[in-house]
């Protein structure tokens, strides 16, 4: 099994549908120990998708914009890690949804901060714990180009883009890789949240030269725990594409 021995921390998780839920399912399957993160509101929410996974899987108290979580996220989750799946993102509405020349900066602020500073952030509060030969994986949509409707969320994933490549730079003499994957659209609660997002979901099985279903997130997760695990030992700062092609074809 592709993680077997290995503990994974898993942010991210809201429903069954969310890409995060089928990382942590696959990984279990796959033979990890996996934790799952959470706080606030959408806790409840967590804990009641973490029973319908395939073993057990502790919560941790984990809000990433919040300092003393982060401080104490070591010895909340318990003993060593070896990896950690970034799955966060949030931008207010004004971020969203053709608002792009009107959302103030307190708004792109907090996107900015949530969806891109936050990698920076979790991978720094899970250091102490991360063992060498560790792997760090984020979530990623793909913005190196402008889309309809994405707005600051898009200016905020090449954020996050650029930092996971810093973060390569920097991680990699201690042992430690960074990577994204680039999924397609996936039809989850974030998702939903963006106004006008069914226009990518009405055209990327089209423009997919292997297809897509916007249902599946398996395909996502099988490339998450891949990277999670040992199979990609000289790999880091790499953003891989899981998106059934589209970024490598015209229109």
């Amino acid at each position: 099994m592709l993680l077997d021995g290995k503990r994974i921390l898993v942010t991210g998780v809201l429903n069954d549908a969310s890409i995060a839920f089928s990382v942590a399912r696959r990984a279990q399957e796959e033979g990890a120990e996996v934790l799952l993160s959470s706080f606030g509101r959408v806790r409840s929410l967590t804990e009641r998708t973490a029973r319908r996974l395939p073993a057990p899987a502790p919560l941790v108290e984990l809000d990433v914009t919040n300092t003393d979580d982060l401080a104490a996220l070591p010895d909340r989750v318990g003993g060593h890690l070896d990896g950690v799946l970034h799955a966060i993102g949030f931008a207010p509405p004004s971020c969203l949804g053709g608002g792009f020349l009107d959302a103030p900066w307190e708004d792109v602020a907090v996107a900015l901060q949530v969806s891109a500073y936050s990698l920076k952030a979790l991978a720094v509060a899970a250091l102490p714990v991360l063992d060498a030969g560790g792997s760090i994986v984020g979530l990623d949509f793909d913005n190196t180009q402008a889309w309809p409707v994405y707005d600051w969320m898009g200016v905020a994933k090449s954020a996050f883009e650029s930092t996971a490549r810093y973060l390569a730079r920097d991680l990699g003499p201690k042992g430690i890789r960074g990577n994204l994957v680039a999924a397609g659209p996936i039809r989850t609660m974030a998702a939903k949240s963006i106004p006008g997002f069914e226009a990518f979901e009405a055209v990327w099985a089209d423009r997919a030269p292997l297809g897509w279903d916007i249902r599946d997130p398996e395909p996502v997760a099988r490339a998450c725990v891949a990277l999670l695990s040992d199979w990609f030992p000289m790999t880091t700062g790499e953003m891989l594409h899981v998106d059934g092609g589209v970024h490598a074809v015209g229109a």
